[in-house]
């Protein structure tokens, strides 16, 4: 049986304005409708083999969003685990792997999927993890390799060996990102393939392998594997012991020694894929992958381009309208505009990091906020007020709350709210409003059957989102 595990912890900092540490790329959905953490969660319908429950490995932040994207795709049978901090791919899947070995008896295959790649082809996806499934069972590690379109210096590489009796090649070495013409021998070769970060082996595997090659990884992720705790749907791994694991991913931690070294008869192998992939790391590749027009220019939401030629004109909400262009990223959000040259698309990371030196949330939060109830829209503000758009799920409800420095007016636009208010609960319907004193118990819900929107109006000498006292919560959230 095959279980997929997603890791979803990555931040996407060259893919900015778009992507961010609280909405990072593989929560977006980039080039069409659903999200990349969606498609990677579907990658495997149609697949004929048995499946496993999706396993997700994710920031504690992103939780509800992840559930709820989940969710949306019917994939309802995921556990999703959630990191207390980042520590890289190899944790991660430790994670993952001690999830899907819950009895002694249990020992799955793993399919390991980064939540923020492109894959086009799902049948041609498909087919390179049948043909490594005979090399998973037997025990080897698998490790699948782009067969390369080009010369490509933004991708490390997988130097291949001989073919083995059941189909995968042998794995000989993980080669470091190489300059141009290193990466046009590496084609010209035929011996190399890109390094995709996708992986499959059985469960007890891969933690056989990291606890004869990297014990204190092992340790300190079996450590707060087993002082986790059930937290509403999710599995929230134990802080302290995982803050203490060392970082690093599984190319670093397992693979790359497992090519050097076979004392512990586990072999690592290579599966060749060709199914329209791509890491999306920049917004050049995200221009590779998307339908272009006849001057090479490729689009999304709302664009006009007037002579411009290899460019990427992506709308957030506005017309975005290009006139001359050559090669350039034109990007548009609610509150940030990105203008780059395509070729320094790597570059868009100094922007955010800049932004963070400068304390600036730009880098990490878009105006519009999801929370596990829905989400809110931050329209307008200025000095002792804040205009915020608030839609509530049907059936959801915020937390009951009050605020020492602020007073709100709600509006109902569309749906029916119902409305707690120091002892007071009724129901509001469209164009109908009430007053929030300052410092009284308050609550907002959805009773009925579609989205409750509101425009709410702050008031006060604080407006900051800590200014909330948490009384009850249905998301396990803290007092604030």
């Amino acid at each position: 049986m095959i279980t997929p595990v997603i890791l979803s912890g990555g931040s996407g900092t060259r893919l900015w304005p778009l992507s961010r540490e609280m909405q990072p790329k593989q929560l977006l959905a980039l080039n069409g409708e659903r999200t990349m953490l969606q498609e990677t969660a579907l990658r495997l319908v149609g697949f004929m083999q048995g499946r496993g429950p999706t396993i997700v490995v994710c920031n504690c932040e992103h939780r509800f969003m992840a559930a709820e994207q989940l969710r949306s795709v019917e994939v309802s049978d995921a556990l999703i685990v959630l990191e207390p901090v980042g520590r890289n791919t190899a944790p991660a899947l430790t994670l993952a792997a001690l999830a899907a070995s819950r009895t002694e008896t249990e020992d799955p295959i793993l399919l390991v999927m980064p939540a923020d790649h492109v894959v086009t082809d799902r049948d041609a996806f498909q087919s390179a993890v049948a043909s490594g499934l005979p090399a998973a069972t037997s025990g080897a590690i698998v490790t699948f390799g782009i067969v390369p379109v080009r010369p490509e210096t933004g991708y490390g590489y997988i130097r291949t060996g001989v073919r083995r009796d059941d189909g995968a090649l042998k794995l000989v070495a993980f080669v470091e990102k190489p300059n141009l013409d290193r990466a046009a021998e590496y084609v010209a070769s035929g011996e190399y393939l890109w390094n995709s970060g996708l992986f499959m082996m059985r469960a007890s595997i891969w933690l056989k392998a990291l606890k004869a090659l990297n014990p204190s990884m092992y340790d300190a992720c079996a450590g707060a594997y087993n002082s986790a705790t059930v937290d509403v749907d999710f599995l929230r791994i134990e802080s302290s012991s995982f803050v203490a694991c060392p970082s690093d991913s599984i190319d670093y931690a397992v693979m790359e020694k497992l090519a050097s070294q076979n004392a512990l008869g586990i072999e690592g192998v290579v599966i060749p894929m060709s199914a329209g992939w791509s890491d999306v790391g920049a917004w050049d590749a995200l221009w590779d992958v998307m339908e272009k027009d006849a001057s090479g220019n490729a689009h999304f939401g709302e664009t006009i381009a007037e002579g411009c030629e290899g460019s990427l004109l992506y709308g957030g909400g506005r017309l975005v309208a290009g006139v001359g262009l050559k090669g350039v990223v034109v990007v548009e959000t609610p509150d940030a505009v990105l203008v780059a040259d395509k070729s320094r698309a790597q570059d868009v990371k100094k922007v955010v990091t800049r932004l963070k030196a400068e304390g600036r949330t730009l880098a990490d939060s878009h105006r519009k906020i999801y929370r596990p109830w829905g989400w809110y829209d931050s329209i307008d503000f200025g000095d002792r007020f804040q205009v915020k758009r608030i839609v509530v799920n049907p059936g959801a409800k915020l937390s009951l709350q009050m605020h020492h420095h602020r007073a709100e007016h709600w509006i109902v636009v569309k749906g029916t709210a119902e409305v707690t208010n120091g002892e007071q609960v009724f129901l509001l319907s469209e164009n109908e409003s009430t007053y929030i004193p300052l410092g009284h118990v308050h609550r907002l819900a959805n009773p009925g059957k579609v989205p409750l929107e509101i425009i709410e109006v702050q008031s006060g000498s604080y407006l900051g989102e800590d200014d909330i006292v948490r009384f009850e919560d249905n998301y396990g959230r803290g007092p604030n």
